[in-house]
């Protein structure tokens, strides 16, 4: 049986994550590379949040490529359409996430 660290619970019945998700405030941005090639940049995470994992499903499902580093997640491409409710299926609070 291994313990949470963080609230002192089994690690099956933690919640320590999904309550790290639902207070922080997430901002979507799209940035312009060389070439004029979009980017969208996925700010604003607490440490708590595993940034590798969550580019890794945020690739998976918007279907491109993209790197998490310095705190944030970088993505090819424009997805600003679309990443709200993927976010939100993620586990992040619809009103929390901010598109610019």
């Amino acid at each position: 049986m291994s313990v949470c660290p963080d609230c002192g619970m089994e690690k099956e019945l933690c919640v320590c994550d999904s309550m790290a998700k639902a207070e922080q405030t997430i901002t979507v941005k799209i940035d312009t590379r060389s070439y004029n090639k979009e980017m969208t940049i996925v700010e604003g995470f607490d440490n708590e949040v595993n940034l590798d994992t969550l580019s890794s499903k945020l690739k998976s499902k918007l279907a491109c490529g993209g790197t998490a580093k310095d705190g944030h997640i970088e993505l090819q491409g424009n997805h600003t359409h679309r990443i709200k409710d993927v976010l939100v299926k993620e586990g992040f609070e619809r009103s929390a996430i901010n598109v610019k």
